[in-house]
């Protein structure tokens, strides 16, 4: 840790914003100041220096480990991804292993994670990277199947040190609660540290239906202190849903093939469309390639 920042972790200060205080798990600032965009980005640098989740992921700098973390992390719970992106990375340290995997292997790996489609792209964004390099910008990142801007904003930052903010909706969440706006520029060569600050506010603090305002290091000076919220959209009923029948197909071609007759031609179908089974002879499989 720099010396700058070893003073900031010690002191809780930083130039513009009220000294940053612990009180029985709680995150309070001493006196209130106006809330700009830079004040926003201070304080939740400090309050990541010290509060900041241990997560496996932000052990590595490496590209492609931070791109299979945020393909993981899409609609999956970060207690769900651990484990398993430990023993993904393990198995599959670089985008070459992968790349060179059967796609049936990636296929089974995946099980549990949900939403299969993102083990084909992510197998597909491996080949292109094993052939033709790592991309080096936002534009590059977003031609790689399954990668779209946000995806990509969020590996410029964590992995290759740009000054973006990739905006999930966690992120939006925040901005929008307290500066009612849409996008924030990071401090200069501080665009990581304030990503997973974001991040960690908005999973912890900052939540969708009752924010834990008593421990958020912008609540003295944030409008929508105190508020509660209704759910913005209700997610799609998954019980009796063609998504399930469709994984349930998927959970037995895992075991091995299905004979003619034994499976829902349109359900098989869709699977196909997804490159998550392929037909040979009449039996559904598991694509070998």
């Amino acid at each position: 840790m720099a010396a700058a920042q070893r003073c900031l972790v010690a002191s809780g200060r930083q130039h513009g914003a009220a000294p940053f205080q612990r009180h029985a798990g709680r995150a309070l600032y001493a006196a209130a100041v106006p809330l700009t965009p830079t004040v926003l980005a201070e304080r939740i640098l400090a309050w990541y220096a010290a509060a900041g989740r241990d997560l496996p992921w932000r052990h590595t700098r490496d590209p492609y480990q931070v791109l299979v973390s945020e393909v993981m992390l899409q609609q999956t719970q970060v207690d769900r991804v651990t484990e398993r992106w430990v023993a993904w990375i393990a198995r599959w340290p670089t985008a070459r292993a992968l790349a060179a995997a059967p796609r049936s292997e990636v296929i089974l790996s995946w099980q549990g994670l949900g939403y299969n489609r993102r083990a084909v792209s992510l197998h597909e964004a491996a080949r292109i990277m094993a052939n033709e390099g790592t991309p080096t910008d936002v534009a590059g990142w977003q031609r790689l199947p399954g990668v779209g801007p946000y995806t990509a904003a969020a590996v410029c930052a964590l992995a290759l040190g740009h000054d973006v903010i990739p905006i999930d909706v966690n992120v939006e969440r925040i901005l929008r609660r307290t500066l009612n706006a849409g996008s924030l520029e990071a401090p200069p060569g501080r665009g990581h540290d304030l990503t997973q600050g974001l991040f960690d506010l908005g999973a912890t603090v900052c939540l969708a239906r009752v924010p834990r305002c008593d421990r958020c290091p912008l609540a003295d000076a944030c409008p929508s202190r105190g508020q509660r919220f209704e759910p913005q959209r209700r997610q799609a009923r998954f019980e009796g849903s063609r998504r399930q029948a469709r994984g349930r197909l998927l959970d037995e071609l895992r075991h091995g093939p299905l004979d003619a007759g034994a499976f829902d031609p349109e359900l098989a179908a869709l699977l196909i469309k997804d490159g998550l089974a392929e037909l040979q002879r009449g039996r559904l499989r598991l694509p070998t390639t």
